[in-house]
């Protein structure tokens, strides 16, 4: 079966992780890295805490991303 469609997609994914669930295990661990370097940047952009709303607003309102 050659996957044409998003469904088609999911199910061979789905199959294949039956076969072999180590692709969880990668596919976690990547999800999980992404989550950790974006949290660490943007701590680093925003700081912390109420600080964090503060200045992250007063970057999106510099960017033209919130008004």
């Amino acid at each position: 079966m050659k996957p044409t469609t998003d469904m088609d997609y999911v199910e061979l994914y789905a199959k294949k992780l039956s076969e072999n669930n180590s692709i969880f295990e990668q596919h976690r661990k990547f999800i999980n890295d992404r989550f950790r370097s974006s949290s660490i940047l943007f701590r680093n952009m925003f700081g912390t805490g109420e600080e964090f709303k503060t200045n992250a607003r007063k970057y999106l309102r510099k960017t033209g991303i919130l008004k």
